[in-house]
């Protein structure tokens, strides 16, 4: 080979590596990465986790991006929720060790979604705040969360798991006597399950793992509570993607709680609850009165 022709090689790679290294970022499905959603004085950034620091990335975790040589002690920043959603949406009775029933009863053989409202959302270290009037049945659900990484209307499950970021950890707080009380109970869960602080959600987003076969754990007070891993969900990640974006158009950073395994108990106030989900991380809430 002609050491021109070489040298031509050389330039060419010396020019295309940085735009490699910036499409190896526009997929960060394709590699495993925790995402951070952070504040740091009045600013908002996003980064990702490196041990015990964050490292500030530029661009968006919606497309294009690439990190900086910033970098942030965990200690000294705000984890925030990790996206801002426009949208949550969350699943009943996707667990069949949370049904009552021994089969999967017909209306749980679809997925069966609802919605919370944005103001439920809760940043991990945040406080679950009990309302004045709640029974003393508001009770936890450790749940794995869906990010939705970008628009998806319409979209086939062979096709679902493309429009997926990754997942973090959730906790869909609800009141047992809004929801279910026979004689009481309202007709939606709109504050069963949605009230103010009802939907703790982070610390990060996980990417590039096995969204159907991760440990999830629920602790109360340093205790297993709950523990089962997403593989026994009824209905898998792409599965819920494809039902819900066939009659809502999902947006980017927008989330879906994919439900509660096994039986829930009540939290107290002065109760310490975390969700731990492999390869995640853990959402630690404390439980307050309100005042």
């Amino acid at each position: 080979m002609r050491s021109h022709t070489i040298i031509r090689l050389l330039a060419t790679l010396i020019v295309f590596a940085p735009l490699a290294s910036l499409a190896a970022a526009d997929e960060p499905t394709n590699r495993p990465v925790k995402f951070a959603r952070f504040k740091v004085g009045e600013q908002t950034l996003f980064g990702i986790a490196e041990g015990d620091k964050l490292r500030q990335i530029e661009g968006s975790i919606f497309g294009k991006w690439q990190p900086t040589d910033k970098t942030y002690n965990l200690s000294e920043v705000t984890l925030l929720v990790p996206t801002p959603a426009r949208q949550v949406f969350a699943l009943a009775g996707n667990y069949k060790s949370h049904l009552n029933d021994a089969e999967i009863p017909p209306k749980f053989q679809i997925p069966q979604p609802f919605l919370k409202p944005l103001s439920s959302l809760v940043r991990h270290e945040g406080k679950i705040i009990l309302p004045k009037d709640a029974t003393e049945e508001v009770h936890y659900e450790a749940e794995m969360v869906i990010v939705i990484g970008k628009r998806a209307q319409r979209v086939s499950k062979d096709n679902a798991l493309d429009y997926v970021l990754g997942v973090t950890c959730g906790n869909d707080v609800s009141e047992r006597f809004w929801q279910n009380d026979e004689e009481h109970k309202d007709i939606q869960w709109w504050r069963a399950k949605g009230a103010d602080t009802f939907g703790p959600c982070g610390p990060f987003i996980a990417t590039g793992l096995n969204y159907d076969d991760l440990l999830l754990t629920l602790r109360l007070n340093g205790k297993v509570m709950q523990q089962e891993r997403t593989s026994q969900m009824i209905h898998d990640v792409a599965s819920q993607v494809s039902f819900i974006s066939r009659y809502v158009t999902l947006l980017p950073g927008d989330l879906i709680f994919t439900g509660t395994s096994g039986k829930t108990a009540a939290l107290h106030a002065g109760d310490v609850v975390e969700v731990e989900l492999e390869g995640v991380g853990v959402l630690r809430n404390r439980v307050v009165a309100q005042k």
